[in-house]
């Protein structure tokens, strides 16, 4: 296929056709997916995180702004993300750059969450040593007590982020490693389309 234009539309629908076709198939948790980050000094870092969100915009996950992946975002915004749902043998790679999501947004988002995981928000320092689990567990028995029942509101430290796409690959496993690979690149008024050698 040689490159194509394609309407800032076409890769979401395809992604959000994808998705809801893994939710279907999953076992496991469809949203899981693979957030890569770079330090300043150039060390690269991978873990998982849940998308929570997306759309024309881009794709959004929560995160203590403390953590480590939070750190080197804001030091390096560049990121890529990568979905795998092995029951239906496809992935989807992402790239772009990070940007906060406003406040109302996290705000709105957090409101959601579980009672349990607005304490958890509250209670860890993630990503940094703590004495034993125990210094955890006191946290949030404070935590709990401090907010009773009462409306949690969202911490200062947590809030979301949003990748913007530049580039969005489309894989899908074919017999013999005769892979299907579709691509979409940023382009001003949409994205060029084309399609990948396995």
């Amino acid at each position: 296929m040689k490159n194509t234009h394609a309407p800032n539309s076409e890769p979401f629908e395809r992604f959000d056709k994808w998705f809801k076709e893994a939710e279907k198939s999953e076992t496991g948790l469809p949203e899981a997916m693979t957030l890569a980050t770079v330090s300043k000094e150039g060390r690269p870092s991978a873990r998982m995180v849940l998308l929570k969100g997306w759309g024309p915009e881009g794709f959004v996950f929560y995160t203590n702004l403390e953590s480590r992946k939070a750190q080197e975002l804001q030091e390096s915004p560049h990121a890529a993300l990568v979905l795998y749902w092995k029951s239906l043998r496809r992935q989807v790679r992402i790239e772009g750059e990070m940007a906060l999501v406003p406040d109302c947004e996290a705000d709105a988002y957090f409101a959601t969450r579980d009672r349990s995981s607005q304490i958890g928000a509250w209670a860890s320092k993630q990503s940094r040593s703590m004495e034993g689990r125990f210094e955890f567990e006191a946290a949030i028995a404070k935590f709990t007590a401090q907010f009773g029942f009462g409306e949690i509101p969202r911490p200062e430290n947590w809030s979301g982020f949003r990748l913007k796409p530049s580039r969005i690959e489309f894989w899908n496993d074919k017999k013999f490693r005769l892979h299907e690979r579709i691509l979409y690149d940023r382009v001003e008024d949409g994205w060029q389309k084309s399609m990948l050698y396995p």
